[in-house]
């Protein structure tokens, strides 16, 4: 749905979003969706998205769960490198986790409270 709504756009942040919203969820590994696409055949951005889409999913507050700490949230994707990430990103993104906080944190709801 979210290619969808991104179908048409020519410049290359529409094209890279429409890339991103069609590749997030797949795995490294292959077994995720929609096409199930294994290692370097998903596009880096995508990648890269599943790393902070499963990151912030962990670390913010749903209706049905309280948010994981940075540390619970870093370990379990570390422990799924080579699985469902790719394993080259894990290490750059334990490397920028303090600026990722930041930014985090600057961003969020309930900072605005």
């Amino acid at each position: 749905m979210g290619e969808a709504i991104l179908e048409g756009g020519e410049s290359e942040l529409m094209v890279m979003s429409r890339t991103i919203a069609i590749t997030h969820q797949e795995k490294w590994d292959g077994s995720g969706y929609p096409k199930g696409l294994k290692g370097e055949e998903i596009p880096l951005e995508g990648r890269i998205v599943a790393i902070a889409d499963v990151f912030d999913a962990l670390t913010s507050i749903r209706p049905y769960k309280k948010a994981w700490t940075v540390e619970d949230a870093a370990n379990l994707i570390e422990g799924e490198s080579g699985k469902h990430f790719d394993p080259q990103l894990i290490p750059l993104f334990l490397k920028i986790l303090p600026e990722i906080v930041k930014v985090k944190d600057q961003f969020s709801d309930a900072s605005h409270h």
